[in-house]
C-alpha cells in the first residue's frame, strides 16, 4: 500500500524542518505509530529523487558528536508539492471509503 506515496511521507516528515536520513526513517515511524517502520534502502533513494527533482535541498553538517551527516530540508517546491499530494490523497481517500462503505457516489 505504500507504492505510490513513499515521496509524499518522506515531504511531510520534513515539514517541520531540516533532518538527517535517520531522522527522517525515526520520524515516519514515530508519527505513523509504528505502522511504517521503513529500512534506509527505502528511504536514501527516494530522499535522492525528491532532491534531483528539486523538491528538497541538502547540506552537509558535521554536529558536535563528529559524524558527519547530510541534512535535507522542503524547498519552496517541496512545500507546493506536498500541499498538492495532501489535496490529490484526500480526494482519493474519501472515494476509496466511500466505495467499501457501499455508499453514496463520490462527485467526479
Amino acid at each position: 500500500m505504500l507504492k505510490g506515496h513513499l515521496d509524499a511521507i518522506v515531504l511531510a516528515a520534513l515539514e517541520g524542518g531540516p533532518a538527517h536520513g535517520y531522522a527522517i526513517i525515526e520520524a515516519i515511524k514515530r508519527r505513523s505509530g509504528s505502522t511504517f517502520d521503513l529500512p534506509e534502502g527505502t528511504v536514501y533513494p527516494a530522499l535522492h529523487r525528491l532532491e534531483q527533482a528539486g523538491l528538497l535541498a541538502s547540506t552537509w553538517m558535521t554536529p558536535p558528536s563528529g559524524r558527519k551527516r547530510r541534512v535535507y530540508s522542503l524547498t519552496r517546491s517541496g512545500t507546493a508539492a506536498l500541499a498538492d499530494r495532501r489535496r490529490a490523497w484526500s480526494r482519493f481517500s474519501q472515494a476509496v471509503e466511500t466505495l467499501l462503505k457501499g455508499g453514496h457516489t463520490w462527485p467526479a
